[in-house]
């Protein structure tokens, strides 16, 4: 038997990958399952609503705790919770999409500690920006649902792994910028022809910017490895 015939065609992902998605497919299954009648009676096809009840992050929350002084230990939880409930099945299976893609690629030079404080840091990242800018904005901050912010974070650390790669070989570091450019103006031209784009697109953008920043930190030899690369220049 030829050596390597025994091996999968499909390249495994990380457990880490699958710990961060099967929160959202298991949402998804039990949301489907209620729209079919199968769990929940009657209200099953309301179990999408309850969930996001559950889990939507509203700016109000933090802003109320800030000025009490204290923290609501029984609503903290929707700073880290929101990425996993999505508005709807076509938003989960994005959320899906880029996670398993870009998670695996940032599995393979993160360790998995470090994948899982990648995704809920940005998550968090983007909830606390979102809730600074919508505080000096006129217009009412609509809650916060849905894994987009997150993934950016996974968008921004798959960022900073090409910017280092580019800086390596004296590249165009800008280069590694593309796929948010691709991502930001998709985003604009939806908004445009679809309408209610709102603010969201505040906390994905921060949530790029904290996966960008936490890099550094969380991936083996990151500040070393940029560093050296700034010297180069």
């Amino acid at each position: 038997m030829h050596q390597g015939m025994n091996e999968s065609p499909v390249n495994p992902l990380p457990a880490v990958v699958w710990l961060l998605a099967m929160p959202v497919i298991a949402s998804e299954a039990v949301f489907a399952l209620g729209r079919l009648g199968l769990i929940g009676g009657a209200e099953g096809i309301g179990l999408r609503l309850a969930g996001l009840q559950m889990s939507a992050y509203a700016p109000e929350l933090v802003q109320r705790m800030w000025s009490v002084g204290t923290i609501d230990w029984r609503q903290i939880h929707r700073l880290v919770a929101y990425p996993f409930v999505n508005v709807s099945f076509t938003q989960a299976l994005l959320v899906l999409a880029f996670t398993l893609a870009l998670g695996n690629m940032v599995a393979r030079e993160f360790r998995a500690w470090a994948v899982i404080a990648l995704y809920l840091g940005s998550a968090l990242g983007g909830a606390l920006v979102y809730t600074v800018v919508m505080s000096y904005l006129p217009a009412r901050p609509a809650v916060l649902v849905g894994g987009y912010p997150a993934v950016y974070g996974l968008v921004g650390a798959f960022t900073f792994l090409l910017w280092t790669r580019l800086a390596a070989v004296n590249a165009n570091r800008f280069r590694a910028f593309t796929l948010i450019g691709m991502l930001l103006l998709f985003q604009l031209v939806f908004g445009i022809v679809f309408g209610g784009a709102g603010y969201g697109w505040i906390a994905e953008i921060a949530g790029f910017a904290v996966g960008f920043g936490l890099s550094f930190i969380l991936v083996d030899g990151g500040m070393t490895r940029a560093l050296g690369h700034l010297r180069q220049r």
